[in-house]
């Protein structure tokens, strides 16, 4: 019951993004540049408001009725965008001439643009709440403390992956077939049914589920040590760290402190330390130094060093955090620029047109390809060198990714020019040609994703496991405003004085190439930045054991 919510979501998440630029350049007559940007910008908003979603359903609605509310605004958002593909009065009329070179295309209204992003928009709020809670209310119907529980939930992880996959095959074969063959109102109707049927199952679901109590989101925490550290940032810290307010502190004020795991004090980051400093008013008349700290303190007023060093946790995987980003912007062009290559290319198998934004069926089954292979032979392999039981590291696997990458780029920058080539002496090259990319970008996801979400699963403090996913997802969302980013600074500048741009509406006259190029150059100075923060990272697990602290093996466990 659950399952079925996430597959509608990446079908309808996935179905949307691999299809939407042909529909805005063939129908909404808009350039390559701006059609590009609206597909990225719908994807990393929809992933962004992952941390409103996750926010929300910690602090004040639970996953279960954000799982809900979200289907219903996802829903709706479909069902603008069927109306939106359906009215003869919300798309602009066809070009006079249909290849547009003489300029007789008319440019859509801001009413028709604003019905459409509307629906695009609602459909992104609608996935990011149900994202950041699905998962986790899926986990939440096991108890981890029962082993047999604990093993199905394991499976349970299995299927969700499974049907991701699913989902993702339906979109990018099926639902593009049907939006290119019998029409974009079509489509999206589908998924309109299937998004309210998968609710009707879910809701079905609701005498049988389990519900765990609401915890609060760790964005507060983070946000009331900085607060705290700021507005004590003058005070003296003082020479002994037992000094500091703690969990036993906390737990003798009265505090519910049940479950949290006392953290000893490190020495980076020391200006958070403010936080956890007791103020003059706090203490009582008694002369003992610790008698102040019994009394029972406001959240944003002093926070105990625990609460600091998880924070701390946190600020130590902004660097690897950071250097992943870029991934994603790579990622971006396999919906983007690649579907716009495989429109101007020959994709007749036979008698059968092959749907442009098919082609990254080629890029999931990628995926799907790379992990069987990763566990079956390189884990093997790797375990001899590494003597890492996973065969890998979650940094390692990282930079494997960010590697295959930057070898993505350069191929398809070679291939680019290559197909430029061919067709400006009259030659369309078969589309099949640019599946190497779609291979290489799918099995650097493969790579990356499992690594992410390894290193920030494991490496995020215990209590702030909710904040892991967010940080994760945040990266595929800063991606791909990045990829936004750099395509309008691309196409400016090189469109400026009067030139042809890279990023030309007719891809056969300009330079996506170079485009390319400037993707592998900046991927590989990240590469670089990665490397050097993941030379200097510790991870948890061996700065716990150094200080006497034994992580619980079954803390954390990540399926694939």
């Amino acid at each position: 019951m659950i399952l079925g919510v996430e597959l509608n979501e990446r079908l309808t998440t996935l179905g949307i993004a691999v299809n939407l630029v042909t529909y805005l350049t063939a129908t909404m007559h808009l350039g390559n540049a701006a059609s590009a940007n609206a597909v990225t910008n719908f994807l990393g908003t929809s992933f962004m408001l992952c941390l409103l979603g996750g926010f929300v359903a910690d602090t004040y609605l639970g996953r279960y009725l954000t799982i809900a509310i979200s289907t219903a605004v996802q829903a709706a958002g479909m069902a603008v965008l069927t109306v939106s593909t359906a009215a003869p009065g919300l798309r602009p009329p066809r070009c006079a001439d249909p290849t547009g070179a003489s300029g007789a295309c008319v440019e859509p209204s801001s009413t028709q643009l604003g019905v459409l992003y509307l629906g695009l928009y609602l459909t992104a709020l609608g996935t990011g709440g149900l994202k950041s809670s699905v998962s986790g209310f899926g986990s939440d119907q096991f108890d981890e403390s029962h082993g047999g529980e604990r093993r199905r939930m394991a499976r349970f992880f299995s299927w969700f992956f499974f049907f991701i996959s699913l989902g993702s095959l339906l979109a990018v074969t099926v639902l593009v077939y049907v939006q290119d063959n019998l029409g974009r109102r079509w489509g999206y109707g589908v998924c309109v049914v299937a998004i309210l049927a998968g609710l009707g199952v879910f809701l079905a679901g609701t005498p049988r589920y389990r519900f765990k109590k609401l915890a609060g989101s760790p964005l507060t925490q983070i946000a009331a040590v900085t607060a705290a550290a700021w507005r004590k940032r003058a005070l003296p810290l003082p020479a002994d760290p037992s000094m500091l307010y703690d969990v036993d502190d906390a737990a003798a004020a009265g505090e519910d402190v049940e479950g949290k795991t006392k953290l000893p004090h490190s020495k980076q980051c020391r200006f958070l330390d403010q936080a956890a400093i007791v103020e003059e008013e706090m203490e009582s008349s008694s002369p003992s130094p610790s008698s102040g700290k019994k009394r029972k303190k406001k959240r944003w007023a002093v926070c105990t060093v625990t609460e600091v060093e998880e924070v701390k946790q946190v600020v130590r995987m902004l660097p690897t955090w950071a250097t992943t980003i870029l991934f994603w912007t790579v990622y971006a062009q396999m919906t983007t620029f690649s579907v716009s290559q495989a429109q101007a290319m020959d994709r007749r198998i036979g008698s059968f047109l092959v749907p442009a934004g098919s082609l990254t069926v080629f890029f999931v089954g990628s995926i799907l390809l790379t992990v069987p292979l990763y566990d079956r032979f390189i884990v093997p392999f790797a375990r001899r060198f590494t003597g890492n039981p996973h065969g890998l590291s979650a940094l390692q696997r990282i930079f494997v990714g960010l590697l295959l990458s930057i070898l993505a780029m350069i191929v398809a920058a070679l291939t680019e020019r290559r197909r430029i080539t061919a067709a400006h002496a009259g030659v369309q090259l078969s589309v099949f040609v640019i599946v190497p990319q779609f291979l290489l970008v799918g099995a650097g996801e493969a790579f990356t994703y499992i690594g992410q979400l390894d290193f920030f699963l494991r490496e995020c403090p215990r209590d702030m496991k909710t904040m892991s996913t967010g940080l994760f997802l945040s990266t595929l969302s800063l991606g791909f405003f990045l990829s936004s980013g750099l395509v309008s600074v691309v196409h400016a500048a090189t469109g400026s004085g009067g030139r042809r741009p890279w990023l030309a509406d007719d891809i056969n006259w300009g330079r996506l190439d170079y485009f390319y190029w400037l993707l592998a150059v900046i991927s590989t100075v990240n590469l670089g930045a990665f490397v050097a923060a993941a030379r200097g990272y510790e991870y948890k697990e061996k700065r716990l054991a150094d200080a006497g602290i034994k992580i619980d093996d079954d803390e954390v466990t990540v399926h694939v």
